[in-house]
């Protein structure tokens, strides 16, 4: 088992402030393992609660005798399950003194959760829960990261085939159980055949109006297949920047799939040779590398853009933080050069630096702002905000 100090950090800290805490993100991610974690040895069972177990199902039929007397931290596992429980949370965090705290966990985005958003207003803060990240499996195995994906069963399986089974097994499981089970009217054959072609889209533009004439169906309803995925943390929509420049500049979003596991097992994909020697390598890494950049600045998704002009100019990540501006570019190869494209992105962006993430082993200037950064080298060559 990895260690997620940073993330069991975060949630004690909110714990200060916060009488609910909620880990949200994909199934089989880790939340449970971390829940556990953050409770500690002296983790009393009659205050955890899966709820999708029977048996605790059954103990909270009626959820406000059963939850009052408890003490101490209290966990509530795929709340989604039973959204009736949060004006009871709602109830339970605004006693004196609150003699508990309550760490909620779900498979699904705020977003989807509305019932959070408007019970416990004020009184619930959100933790994302990604797959393991290169911070904590360490820069050696960042290949291996890259292969199979950050989801803990992926990333530890005893081989490739055992790994690539496994996510295939996953994305079974999730078309047919978790979305129907999240209230997501999809139905599985549909949603995995869109899932396979985005994979195939990766890194681009969203066209919404390709992929309706490819389904035959309207816009709109490609645009709830995407809602669906983005929900279920399987896809990272990036939102385009923009600047009034006088250029023209793309304004629809990127879309990448947020685990390059999954993403390589949707291409058919299971080993470091196989992905090396596929035509979509260079958008695989890149939306790896983002991923890894995203989460070692702690940045939210409403600080992550990229920027594009119809004329090429482009930046595949520009992470904004209060008056801070920094770019990245990324590059499946050892030897990254400064290019026109990045000087036009530092100038007319007016950003602080930018960034070439690489294969290769060393980082060093590439001119003025620009720099490339190692991949193995990116925690502690790129500086938080």
């Amino acid at each position: 088992m990895l260690a997620r100090t940073a993330l069991i950090d975060e949630v004690r800290r909110l714990f200060r402030s916060h009488a609910v805490v909620a880990l949200v993100g994909a199934r089989q991610v880790g939340k449970t393992t971390l829940a556990r974690e953050i409770a500690g040895p002296a983790r009393d069972a009659e205050r955890i609660f899966d709820l999708e177990n029977p048996d605790d199902l059954a103990r909270l039929a009626e959820p406000l005798p059963a939850l009052a007397p408890l003490r101490g931290l209290v966990v509530l596992d795929e709340i989604q399950r039973r959204p009736d429980l949060f004006p009871v949370l709602r109830v339970l965090a605004d006693r004196p003194r609150r003699p508990a705290r309550f760490l909620v966990l779900g498979s699904a985005s705020r977003d989807l959760l509305l019932q959070s958003s408007e019970t416990l207003a004020g009184r619930i803060a959100y933790v994302h829960v990604g797959g393991l990240s290169l911070e904590e499996v360490g820069p050696a195995r960042v290949d291996r990261l890259w292969t199979r994906g950050g989801f803990p069963r992926a990333f530890l399986a005893r081989s490739d085939v055992e790994s690539v089974r496994w996510r295939r097994g996953f994305i079974q499981t999730f078309l047919e159980r978790d979305v129907p089970q999240l209230g997501i009217g999809i139905p599985a054959a549909t949603l995995s055949r869109f899932w396979t072609m985005l994979a195939h889209y990766h890194g681009g533009v969203w066209n919404s109006s390709d992929l309706a004439r490819a389904f035959g169906v309207s816009d709109h309803t490609v645009g709830r297949y995407l809602d669906a995925l983005v929900g279920t943390f399987m896809v990272r929509r990036l939102a385009p920047w923009h600047e009034n420049i006088g250029k023209r500049q793309v304004k629809a979003p990127k879309i990448y799939l947020s685990d390059s596991g999954i993403l390589h097992a949707l291409l058919g994909l299971g080993t470091a040779r196989g992905v090396s020697v596929h035509p979509r390598v260079g958008a695989s890494w890149e939306g790896f590398v983002i991923e890894q950049v995203a989460r070692h600045l702690r940045a939210a998704p409403d600080e992550c853009f990229f920027w594009a002009t119809h004329t090429g100019a482009e930046l595949d990540l520009l992470v904004a933080r209060g008056g801070r501006r920094v770019g990245f570019e990324v590059k499946h190869t050892t030897a990254p050069a400064l290019s026109r494209s990045m000087q036009i992105a530092v100038d007319d962006l007016g950003l602080d630096r930018l960034d070439v993430i690489h294969r290769g082993a060393h980082t060093f200037p590439l001119g003025g702002r620009v720099r490339a950064v190692a991949a193995a080298r990116l925690l502690e060559d790129v500086e938080a905000l």
